[in-house]
């Protein structure tokens, strides 16, 4: 199994949203890298941490998991979204996404501040100067220490 941060911003999609949905696609990624974790690397069951960004706190407010493998992002072909992508077709597709599940909702959040001011933390791509990539891997570690600052 691998550990995944996922970033959303919560106006788009919450914890509170996909906790009510169960679970959703993915979609909207137009980054080659976090596509090919999509694409490539993630497995049904691994679990994720739900990041909020773009809002007043950012953080980690809880967890979900792949519950879909890779699959075409059907936002690709559709004229009227902002996903868009004239040069993607049917039989090549260019955009991929995952399935998410709805785990659970922690009873605090894990702001972006704390997860700074944590040591132990510092190896998070996220904490990374210039890191702005929507999907990133996660440590195994990391992963269990911010779901119990989470749950603390």
């Amino acid at each position: 199994m691998k550990y995944w941060l996922m970033k959303s911003e919560p106006d788009v999609l919450s914890i509170d949203d996909l906790k009510s949905k169960k679970k959703t696609g993915w979609d909207g990624v137009r980054n080659y890298q976090a596509r090919n974790f999509m694409r490539d690397e993630m497995k049904k069951g691994d679990l994720i941490l739900i990041y909020h960004s773009s809002c007043k706190v950012p953080g980690v407010y809880g967890v979900g998991k792949v519950t879909k493998e890779s699959m075409p992002d059907p936002t690709q072909f559709e004229k009227k979204s902002q996903y868009f992508d004239p040069k993607a077709t049917h039989d090549e597709p260019r955009w991929f996404m995952v399935e998410v599940g709805f785990v659970k909702k922690f009873k605090q959040a894990v702001t972006l501040e704390f997860m700074k001011s944590e040591k132990s933390l510092g190896d998070m791509i996220v904490l990374k100067k210039g890191s702005r990539l929507s999907i990133t891997p996660v440590e195994k570690k990391d992963f269990e220490k911010v779901s119990a600052f989470g749950e603390a």
